[in-house]
């Protein structure tokens, strides 16, 4: 049997993260959970670090909850990237990402690492935008600016993947071994394009399945259109740097 994590990036997500761990334990109940918490001021933090307290005393070959307590906010991107290292530091075989806020179904968990494992692929997405993909509570508006972005990822940094500001996904741990992780630019949303890119420039494989995406409806969403325009602006910046790196192989 495979050591399988599911990672959870949190801050003020105390009306979420309870129902999502019962969820995830239901769809995966031999994988461990990783809460990376930015000092949630609601309690979220706490509430974790006191489930973790008694997952710790369950017997040993139980799936338990883990918390990486980081004190103040850092970006998402810092904190998937330290559930990466905690997952390469542990010898799991699989790390699967989603969201805190139910905008990703728990329900599709096995499917994910069904298709990793089964298929044996590095990273398998699960894509709003692959046939059977949908998204429920975004008004147009956003469902445009999403699409721009991902085209733009897939024009700028030679993606073939369609989904790639999705946070839903299944890596396996052998492959994000391969990635120089101080190499990482990202500090928040454009982390997953740009991981992506990293992992197709080590020459891993990528699947996406279909999921309904469906916008939160409790707390409120950490986005902002400054970080948004930050993430477009760095992923337009390591999209020139590859054209640059390109032309510059050509000549030579």
């Amino acid at each position: 049997m495979s050591k399988n994590l599911v990672a959870v990036a949190t801050y003020n997500e105390m009306e979420n993260l309870p129902e999502l761990v019962r969820k995830i334990r239901k769809s995966l109940p031999d994988a461990d959970i990783l809460v990376v918490d930015d000092g949630s001021p609601d309690g979220t933090g706490l509430w974790a670090s006191e489930r973790a307290r008694e997952e710790s005393l369950a017997p040993a070959g139980r799936a338990r909850l883990f918390l990486i307590e980081r004190g103040a906010k850092k970006g998402l991107g810092t904190a998937v990237l330290d559930a990466f290292r905690f997952a390469v530091d542990r010898g799991y075989d699989h790390l699967i990402n989603l969201d805190a806020d139910f905008s990703h179904p728990p329900e599709t968990l096995p499917r994910l690492l069904e298709t990793a494992e089964r298929e044996k692929i590095d990273v398998v997405i699960g894509s709003r935008y692959v046939r059977g993909g949908k998204i429920v509570g975004w008004p147009f508006r956003r469902k445009v600016m999403s699409r721009g972005i991902n085209l733009l990822a897939r024009l700028a940094l030679g993606l073939s993947t369609k989904d790639n500001s999705g946070a839903m996904r299944c890596y396996r741990v052998e492959t994000l071994r391969r990635l120089d992780l101080t190499r990482v630019r990202s500090r928040g949303y454009s982390f997953f394009e740009e991981i992506l890119f990293r992992l197709k420039q080590v020459g891993a494989s990528f699947r996406e399945i279909p999921i309904t995406f469906t916008d939160r409806v409790r707390g409120e969403s950490k986005i902002n259109k400054r970080e948004a325009f930050r993430a477009l602006l760095l992923l337009l910046r390591i999209g020139f740097e590859k054209s640059s790196r390109d032309g510059n192989q050509k000549k030579g």
